[in-house]
């Protein structure tokens, strides 16, 4: 995919509605372009988080280890989702593993690019809260299920 291919991708991407076409030229340039074969890990549970991910395409799992060992899926991670947040707007280790169910294509966007995409679009930020409370709750959902 071109630049200008992985910024109209981000267009498509709820969290990046109201950002002007050519700030998220420049946000696809300033990220790191990846392609992560199926079964690969892309962050995993406990480590330092120092980036987030936006799915350009392909599908992956969030999986959480439990103090018993055993693993739960909480989540499917499709195309045109963003992860990786919790840990660096919590300063947190990360929350869960993600791996990818099929071939993807990701941008990694570093920390500091990050936070200055949420400074710079409250919007985008707005988007983030809800898109995290939306996760909290199918996990609380989950959790509920289980006990």
């Amino acid at each position: 995919m071109s630049l200008n291919e992985d910024a109209a991708t981000l267009a498509t991407v709820p969290l990046f509605q109201g950002v002007d076409p050519a700030r998220l030229k420049l946000i696809a340039f300033a990220a790191e372009r990846q392609t992560v074969p199926a079964g690969s890990v892309l962050v995993a549970q406990g480590e330092a988080g120092d980036a987030v991910y936006v799915v350009l395409s392909g599908e992956a799992d969030a999986l959480v280890t439990t103090a018993d060992g055993s693993t739960i899926r909480v989540g499917g991670i499709p195309a045109g989702t963003l992860f990786g947040e919790v840990a660096l707007l919590a300063d947190v280790p990360r929350t869960a593993t993600v791996k990818a169910t099929t071939e993807m294509i990701v941008l990694r966007l570093g920390a500091d690019l990050f936070f200055e995409l949420m400074n710079e679009f409250p919007a985008v930020g707005v988007a983030v809260m809800r898109e995290l409370a939306r996760r909290l709750d199918r996990s609380t959902t989950l959790l509920q299920k289980r006990g």
